[in-house]
């Protein structure tokens, strides 16, 4: 491991926006979260796989009356959207390191009012689909969190991803389902805040059309 990976390890166990096995608060945010790490009652959404936490740091900063919780497994990026609330004063930013399986761990039922998940990786070998994020052991855990009424928002280049995301959907009860396979020319574009995470724009680039869908699960 590079000496300039260790130091951003060394850097997010010292800062308070990140939570991460080792800290005391990990052990004790499930439910806690606005209490103990935002200080408000405010409105909790998600970035899943969040990588740099280009979303979450740039809605935070479009939204300053909710609270923004990054969600990844890799250090090191979540280190980069550390240090960009940091800079930034986004007080409403957090990020948490785990495994988006565990997130009953760290999530009371109903605790989040909604959820992002921006490009994830989209395993395409089909020996892989359990580890696609919208699979449905995956969506299971996000209604579980997921307050009624909260919306799941998905965007992904990823065509095949899209199509058997939608296919997902098919066997779990929901309504308002809304979505499109190319977002930059659709009346969804809105909702789009005009973010754009590195891989949307390596993507864009390359002629990519950018899917997005939203909707909520029947309780």
């Amino acid at each position: 491991m590079s000496r300039r990976k260790l130091a951003k390890f060394e850097e997010n166990y010292l800062r308070k926006n990140v939570i991460e096995q080792g800290k005391s608060i990990y052990d004790q945010i499930k439910g806690n979260w606005n209490k103990e790490v935002f200080k408000n009652d405010n409105p909790i959404v998600l970035e899943l796989a969040c990588g740099n936490g280009e979303y979450s740091t740039g809605m935070a900063s479009i939204f300053p009356d909710k609270n923004f919780i990054g969600v990844d497994i890799k250090g090191d990026r979540l280190w980069n959207g550390s240090t960009e609330a940091i800079d930034n004063e986004l007080n409403n930013v957090a990020f948490l390191r785990c495994q988006i399986l565990n997130l009953p761990n760290f999530f009371e039922k109903n605790e989040v009012d909604e959820i992002w998940i921006v490009f994830p990786d989209p395993r395409p070998r089909s020996r892989d689909a359990k580890r696609r994020l919208t699979h449905s052991r995956f969506l299971n855990i996000y209604q579980n969190i997921l307050k009624n009424g909260g919306w799941l928002r998905f965007k992904t280049d990823s065509f095949p991803l899209f199509e058997y995301t939608l296919e997902e959907l098919e066997g779990i009860k929901t309504s308002d389902l809304e979505y499109t396979k190319d977002l930059y020319n659709s009346d969804l574009i809105e909702e789009h805040y005009g973010i754009n995470t590195r891989y949307e724009k390596m993507f864009s680039k390359k002629g990519f059309k950018i899917n997005y869908l939203k909707f909520k699960f029947d309780q």
